[in-house]
């Protein structure tokens, strides 16, 4: 009768463990989904769009995460794709782009319940983080490189649209050329949008025939027209957002590092880790490691040279070089 009643008592006490076990099984099981609404120019941009991709698939390999996308042009507005993710029950909707902040902000404030994440543009709406970067900090070594190796003075600047995120990429990039070379000319010109890489040749090659030896585009794939026109020149160009020297491996001496992708994942190991985003608003520059300079090439430095890109770089970094007034 006692061997009965402990035995049955026994099974009820593993029901109970079995139980449980199930329920931290479950909890512990949820996978994170994450959405991402793609810049306008949209995958195969080889820049800003393809690092927020990256940054998602190196979450999902290693955070074992899910995610969806969508572009532009599957879906006319950024508002109808932004919806179709939140409804798709991601956990995070990021929106990339500042170009995006105006159809985010609507959605944002239709599902007060979701979180959403801002790359390029700053909301104060409550459910919405952002992340901005300090672009001009690199542009400023890259301008610094062409003004001291330039042979003809003259300097180009490709602009995708004419907004406010794109001036401080001229300004730092111009700002850098004046550091090194104070007599340099500095042809400027915005093309008018980011995913027309035609039009960036034709631009780089109007610059290049008023004997510009280096040209640098902050304008996407328009500005991947500007990299592969510099190339058949003969001159040199620099890279934006990621490492671009694989697009022309004869023109592109450094790329201005945006990293974007490691941004989007340490926001979303974040998330993984403790189930909330701890700062409301990010902004990222040379001693945050939000931007940088890729490996110089095709050129070379003397050991002057690289000692004052170093030092300017030291100074941007604590302070005492300040860019932006």
């Amino acid at each position: 009768m006692k061997n009965s009643i402990v035995i049955g008592l026994l099974f009820i006490f593993l029901l109970v463990i079995s139980g449980c076990a199930e329920k931290d099984t479950t909890s512990e099981s949820h996978q994170l989904k994450v959405g991402i609404m793609l810049s306008d120019a949209g995958l195969g941009d080889q820049s800003f769009s393809d690092l927020g991709f990256q940054g998602l698939e190196k979450a999902r390999d290693e955070l074992n995460i899910s995610f969806d996308y969508r572009e532009i042009d599957d879906t006319d507005t950024y508002a109808k794709g932004l919806e179709e993710l939140v409804k798709s029950d991601n956990d995070l909707i990021i929106g990339l782009g500042f170009a995006i902040q105006e159809d985010l902000e609507t959605i944002a404030k239709k599902y007060p319940e979701e979180s959403f994440l801002l790359i390029d543009a700053q909301s104060e709406l409550p459910n919405v983080y952002n992340v901005t970067f300090k672009e001009e900090e690199a542009s400023f070594l890259l301008g610094a490189i062409a003004g001291m190796k330039t042979k003809s003075n003259v300097i180009g600047f490709v602009g995708g649209e004419d907004v406010p995120l794109i001036h401080k990429f001229e300004k730092g990039f111009t700002a850098g050329v004046k550091s090194e070379n104070p007599n340099a000319v500095i042809l400027s010109k915005y093309a008018g949008e980011f995913g027309n890489d035609k039009l960036g040749e034709s631009i780089a090659a109007e610059m290049i025939s008023a004997k510009a030896d280096f040209i640098y585009p902050a304008a996407g794939f328009t500005g991947v027209g500007v990299i592969n026109e510099s190339q058949r020149s003969g001159t040199y160009s620099f890279g934006v957002d990621s490492d671009q020297f694989y697009l022309a491996e004869k023109a592109v001496v450094s790329s201005m590092l945006k990293q974007v992708d490691v941004a989007i994942f340490n926001t979303v190991l974040e998330l993984v880790e403790t189930n909330k985003i701890s700062k409301k608003d990010q902004l990222l520059g040379i001693k945050e490691n939000g931007v940088s300079i890729a490996p110089i090439r095709v050129i070379n430095l003397s050991t002057a040279e690289q000692n004052r890109l170093a030092k300017l770089q030291e100074d941007i970094a604590n302070g005492s070089i300040k860019i932006l007034q």
